[in-house]
Formats: C-alpha cells, sequence, structure tokens
C-alpha cells in the first residue's frame, strides 16, 4: 500500500511565496497605492523571509561567506531602498530589510556559541541579551521592521523545533510582536449579529504560519542561478519601482 504524500512546502517554494507577497507590498507601498489587498498580502512575507533566514543559518556550508552575501546584497540594496521608499539617494531614517536579516544572523551565532559551552546560565543570559540587543539596535538604526524584524528571526530561532509547544510559541511571540509591537492600522469587521471587531491588519502576517508549519525540511528545487536570483530579486525590483516613481509619478 503506498504512502500517502502529505501537503507540504520546500525551501523552494517558501522562497517563491516570499518574494511574491514581498512585491505585491511593495507595489502597494510605491506605484500602486490604496489597494489596501496589496499589503494585506504582502503581510505574510516578512515572517517567511525571517523563518528562511534562520533555516539559512543552520544549513549554509560556510557562515562566513552567507554572512558576507547579506553584506554584498544589502549595500547593493541601500540606494534602490531609498529611491523606492523615500524618492530620493538619500533616505536616512529608513534601512533596508537585508540589515535586519544580517543583524539576526549575528544574534544566532552569539546564542549557538553559548549553547555550544553547555552550560545553561549563560545560554539563558545570551539569549535574554539577544533579545535586548535586537530591540535597541533595531530601534536606533532603523533597519526594516525596526526592533520587530530582529525578535521575529529570534522567535523562529528560540522555537526551531518541529514540536507542538515550538509551534505554540511561534503563534503567541508572533501575536504580540504584531499586534502589540507593530500594531497600525485595523479594519472593523462586523458580523451578523451586528457585533464588531478590530482587525488588525498587520495580524496578517501569521498566515504565514501555514506555509512554514507544513515545511518538513525539503529543500526543492535549487540552483546557484535560483540561490543569487533570490539575492538580486530584492535590490532589483526596488530599483524599478524606485525608478517609476521618481521618474513618471
Amino acid at each position: 500500500m503506498e504512502n500517502k504524500r502529505m501537503i507540504e512546502t520546500t525551501s523552494f517554494s517558501l522562497h517563491v511565496m516570499a518574494m511574491v507577497f514581498m512585491l505585491c507590498d511593495h507595489l502597494w507601498a510605491t506605484v500602486i497605492p490604496g489597494n489596501d489587498w496589496l499589503t494585506c498580502i504582502g503581510r505574510i512575507a516578512f515572517p517567511i523571509f525571517a523563518f528562511m533566514t534562520v533555516e539559512g543559518y543552520f544549513h549554509t556550508k560556510n557562515l562566513k561567506k552567507y554572512a558576507l552575501r547579506l553584506l554584498l546584497f544589502a549595500l547593493l540594496s541601500e540606494l534602490p531602498f531609498n529611491l523606492a521608499f523615500g524618492g530620493s539617494l538619500i533616505y536616512p531614517i529608513h534601512q533596508n530589510v537585508l540589515w535586519t536579516f544580517l543583524l539576526s544572523i549575528g544574534l544566532i551565532h552569539w546564542n549557538e556559541k553559548a549553547k555550544a559551552k553547555q552550560k545553561r546560565l549563560p545560554r539563558i543570559l545570551v539569549g535574554c541579551a539577544s533579545v535586548i540587543v535586537g530591540y535597541i539596535v533595531g530601534l536606533f538604526t532603523m533597519i526594516d521592521y525596526f526592533y520587530a524584524g530582529a525578535l521575529t528571526v529570534l522567535v523562529f530561532y528560540f522555537f526551531r523545533k518541529r514540536a507542538w509547544w515550538s509551534c505554540i510559541g511561534q503563534l503567541v511571540c508572533l501575536w504580540y510582536i504584531n499586534t502589540a509591537l507593530l500594531g497600525g492600522f485595523c479594519y472593523e469587521i462586523v458580523l451578523w449579529t451586528g457585533r464588531s471587531y478590530l482587525l488588525h491588519r498587520q495580524a496578517l502576517a501569521l498566515l504565514a504560519l501555514i506555509p512554514i508549519w507544513l515545511y518538513r525540511g525539503r529543500q526543492g528545487h535549487h540552483s546557484k542561478a535560483f540561490q543569487y536570483i533570490c539575492y538580486a530579486f530584492y535590490p532589483a525590483h526596488l530599483l524599478i519601482l524606485g525608478l517609476i516613481k521618481v521618474l513618471w509619478l
């Protein structure tokens, strides 16, 4: 009797989904404002990228090269990011998301070094300190998603084990980050009973947990070309959107 194949996502499909959702969000933020459905879909992108950053840390063959690639593309993305979101080459009050992931990689590595010592107290102290450092550095450097960005990556790091309690931890922490810390615009949902509720637009980011929980560690399609397409997509689409915004809108 053949085993039934479970529905699952792969590293390839998660990357593709995240890029599409991110493009939707950035279209809304730059050249197609007013179409809220685009940014609602776009909320799903960042948690997937945050999750894949953690996976990238543990699956890379060379951490130094991984970090250097992030650094290179963070530098390459800065001017396109400034054009797209600031309308000029200089936009000091907001930095692109690759800086967020670079900071997060450093915090994960700090925790892993403490874990290697096999002593509980230093590991707990470093874990708490990394949350504080991620919050403060994210806030004052004004990287994308500010303090919430690094904290989201750390959530997927701290609750990385494939267990029910990890899923609960991810759900609770992401709910707090996206509603209490980020908050923002709300939609009023009116039920047929006449009662109304407020739905945080940012809370739609929790929908990302569905494809994340369907991930079973399989890589799916992989090639060097696809790897660099994933890196190049970020600065390339920002440059195109930035030029459209500056030259035609």
